[in-house]
């Protein structure tokens, strides 16, 4: 019998944050080899836990989530969005221009399938967290990239930006506090962005899961302030902020004047209502996550957890002879790079393989987050301090390893 074909839209989709190498983990790992794992940002798995309000609010309204909710969400959460981004600045936003999804990923979705046609073009930027390339490539639209080069601190460049524009371009896209690079950007850039957004009438489409995850003094400025009455989309939600990625709840607000939105939105709550709902029980966290005390500064000040862990991964870059950092000011991750003066040879993807089978470490190589050429590599910053200390003590003998053979490898070819 034939084999079944897949699509073939899924020949230029890649998701290797849980791809090949993970898979050689967990073949790894049914061999009984413990993997150090650095591949996800998954708080609960490293021990972090969701605020003990957020899994009281859930249990006590068990019996009110057995039936299908409205398709936009939660009134009340959804309110109590509106609120929150109201009181960030954002213009024209209510409780009807706010929708709760699954997660994050599936708003990113719903969010371009109702944007694009086929051949619509949608800037991203490079390194991107992957899903939003492949939910472009999935509805139809080609990314275009934009850099976000380690040497400028990873930010991006207007001018370069707004060159890539072409009559097809429909949306920008951006990331902030950037995954997975841990850029941060400031107001000046943002409003360069706005600026070249409304003059070229595209969509700005801002993930800002990582919003309040701040490090040594860096300062999050939400978009849809800076926009004002230009059309924005700005996503959030419950998984990393509060530790409750399972929970699966992700939101998005449409901003700016209304009227220039309107059919958009209106396209928005279909593909909304042709899913159903989002999950009905998680979302009676939302209000108690945005109304209750904040609960992650304490694990960003200097001694909490993930700011020790975020030291312990730029010293180890510090004392590499190989590495280099341009040091995260947000989000769960750094993107180290190598150096290439020292190691003028070097193919992520190999380095991610050796790492994982000689030294037991899984991390994702850069090109995954459709860097080209990529030097670089993803680490999570969520792991204890003393285990990212030991991960550099590892990283280092294989990139070692590799120089030595350098030289060699060179002779024989000649």
């Amino acid at each position: 019998m034939a084999p079944i074909k897949p699509s073939p839209h899924l020949s230029n989709v890649r998701y290797e944050i849980r791809g090949a190498l993970t898979r050689r983990a967990r073949e790894m790992e049914a061999e009984g080899l413990p993997i150090i794992k650095l591949n996800i940002g998954n708080p609960a798995r490293y021990g972090f836990q969701t605020p003990p309000h957020l899994r009281e609010a859930i249990a006590a309204k068990l019996t009110e989530s057995e039936a299908y909710g409205h398709e936009q969400g939660l009134e009340e959460a959804r309110a109590a969005i509106a609120d929150l981004q109201r009181a960030r600045g954002a213009r024209g936003v209510d409780m009807d221009r706010v929708f709760i999804g699954n997660g994050v990923s599936e708003l990113i979705d719903i969010s371009l399938r109702a944007l694009l046609q086929p051949g619509d073009e949608v800037l991203l930027p490079s390194p991107d967290y992957p899903l939003w390339s492949a939910a472009t490539i999935l509805n139809g639209g080609k990314p275009r990239y934009y850099r976000c080069l380690p040497e400028n601190g990873h930010q991006p460049d207007p001018a370069e930006i707004e060159s890539l524009i072409t009559p097809r371009t429909r949306a920008l896209v951006l990331i902030n506090p950037n995954n997975p690079t841990g850029a941060v950007y400031p107001r000046e850039l943002l409003e360069q962005l706005v600026a070249i957004a409304a003059r070229h009438r595209l969509l700005l489409l801002c993930d800002e899961i990582y919003d309040e995850i701040l490090y040594d003094g860096a300062v999050f400025q939400p978009l849809a302030e800076v926009a004002g009455d230009v059309p924005c989309v700005s996503f959030g939600g419950l998984s990393k902020v509060h530790r409750a990625c399972g929970y699966r709840v992700g939101w998005m607000s449409l901003s700016g004047e209304p009227a220039r939105t309107a059919e958009y939105r209106d396209a928005l709550q279909l593909l909304a209502a042709l899913r159903l709902c989002a999950n009905a029980t998680a979302q009676w966290a939302v209000v108690p996550a945005l109304q209750g005390a904040p609960t992650i500064q304490a694990l960003t000040a200097p001694g909490g957890r993930l700011h020790e862990a975020r030291r312990a991964v730029i010293e180890g870059v510090a004392a590499s002879d190989y590495l280099e950092l341009a040091a995260p000011d947000g989000a769960l991750y750094a993107f180290p790079g190598v150096r290439a003066d020292r190691l003028p040879v070097f193919d992520d993807g190999a380095f991610a393989l050796r790492l994982l089978e000689q030294e037991s470490v899984l991390v994702v190589p850069g090109a995954s987050f459709n860097v080209p050429a990529s030097r670089q590599f993803r680490l999570t910053l969520l792991p204890q301090p003393d285990e990212l200390r030991e991960v550099f003590v590892r990283i280092e003998r294989v990139l070692a390893a590799m120089a030595a053979e350098q030289p060699a490898r060179a002779a024989a070819v000649a």
